[in-house]
């Protein structure tokens, strides 16, 4: 059995709680950690979970909406640290005052107790970025944010999930119409910046969708993007309500999702 939640999604912080169990054992994580101490306590909390209950974090990338709260938060309560070498040579010196670092293959998977994770590389301007599909053996999730545009080795990764989280970061008219100057549009919208809803929706749409119990939209800007388009182009897509797709919000996340 698989489940999720999120702590928050968005340019102020990210934070995946992913659990899998057989009844008598379970192995959780937490993927990225975007927030304070405090802040994540808070919110795991929220979810009926204490730090303890988590056994390994994982990071996806160096920049500070999803790394700003990791070493903190692990050095603090003694948790496992996953990340890939090129993320590593951006944080060396912050690792010293961690219990336990290990250096994951971008391309190879691994597992931590009883979740199996395998990570992919995505196009983002971060040193070495990946992104992960969780399993128990029998379920998937696959999680897709920051990343400029979807690759073939992407859609292979993902096809056939039986849940997705997706990023939509923004509709592209709001952002070129936005207050952002034009170099950080520029970035956003470039192949190694971030999906926006229509580029979001066109990877959906190849996708193996026949096992998909959920989908949720997440990483959506706060001043470029909207729940409303982002479920639209999505529901497009996937030829389903925009009610049954979820967005993981910036301040409330979401609450518990089981894949059965």
């Amino acid at each position: 059995m698989i489940r999720f939640a999120c702590l928050g999604s968005g340019s102020r912080g990210n934070g995946l709680v992913v659990e899998v169990g057989d009844g008598r054992h379970t192995t959780r994580v937490l993927v990225d950690c975007g927030f304070n101490c405090r802040e994540t306590v808070a919110r795991l909390a929220r979810l009926g979970l204490r730090p303890a209950d988590l056994c390994g974090l994982l990071v996806t990338h160096e920049h500070s909406d999803h790394l700003g709260g990791v070493f903190r938060f692990a050095a603090r309560y003694g948790i496992r640290v996953f990340l890939t070498h090129g993320t590593l040579s951006c944080v060396e010196a912050a690792i010293q005052q961690l219990a336990a670092v290990e250096v994951i293959d971008s391309h190879l998977p691994f597992k931590i107790d009883g979740l199996g994770a395998r990570p992919f590389p995505v196009p983002h301007d971060a040193r070495e970025p990946v992104q992960f599909v969780f399993s128990d053996g029998a379920r998937r999730l696959g999680l897709l944010t920051d990343t400029g545009h979807a690759t073939t080795h992407v859609e292979r990764m993902l096809s056939g999930v039986d849940a997705l989280i997706l990023e939509c970061n923004h509709d592209l008219r709001m952002l070129e119409s936005g207050r952002y100057p034009i170099w950080l549009r520029r970035r956003i919208a470039s192949p190694y910046g971030h999906l926006d809803n229509e580029a979001a929706a066109r990877l959906l749409a190849v996708l193996d969708r026949s096992k998909l119990q959920h989908l949720v939209a997440a990483h959506l800007s706060h001043q470029n993007n909207s729940a409303e388009l982002a479920r639209s182009a999505l529901a497009r897509a996937a030829g389903c309500e925009a009610e049954w797709i979820g967005i993981a919000d910036q301040d409330a996340g979401f609450a518990w999702r089981e894949i059965r």
